[in-house]
């Protein structure tokens, strides 16, 4: 069974719904989860290029809410009882899944277990799918979780 569990997560329902199958999970295997909040930087830069507000300020209070997602996360881990360690990445120059899949190379993770929105067609295609990349690119098992339907 997986001892070692990687969660992105970035405090959305989607998100959460994945972090409470990964504590099943864990709690199944006796495995830990380390949770990982990936800052796409160049997103933000990109943002305030085009003028919609974002400076080079904003990077340090964009730093602290990953900070409280990954707080908020561990606390509901720890509540579980089981062992968690949290990373905040960030990087110019790479995707989400980039950084997901090295985050999980360098722990050494055997799943990663993430929520997905499950968008299709032209919803999907304009805003691209970091989960699909994962699952294409991950050198281990990745656990898709469909988080709640929106409307």
């Amino acid at each position: 069974m997986y001892a070692k569990i990687l969660v992105p997560v970035d405090g959305s329902p989607t998100s959460n719904a994945g972090l409470a199958e990964a504590i099943r999970l864990a709690k199944l295997s006796g495995g830990e989860i380390q949770l990982l909040h990936a800052l796409d930087l160049q997103a933000f830069a990109m943002m305030s290029s085009a003028g919609l507000g974002i400076t080079p300020d904003n990077f340090e209070q964009i730093r602290g809410a990953g900070r409280k997602v990954l707080d908020d996360a561990a606390a509901q881990v720890t509540a579980a009882g089981i062992a968690v360690t949290t990373q905040l990445s960030e990087s110019l120059a790479s995707r989400v899944s980039d950084l997901v899949t090295e985050a999980c190379r360098a722990w050494g993770g055997e799943v990663i277990v993430l929520g997905t929105h499950g968008r299709r067609g032209f919803s999907r295609a304009l805003l691209g799918s970091d989960a699909e990349l994962i699952v294409r690119y991950a050198e281990v098992p990745v656990l898709l979780v469909r988080g709640p339907k929106v409307d």
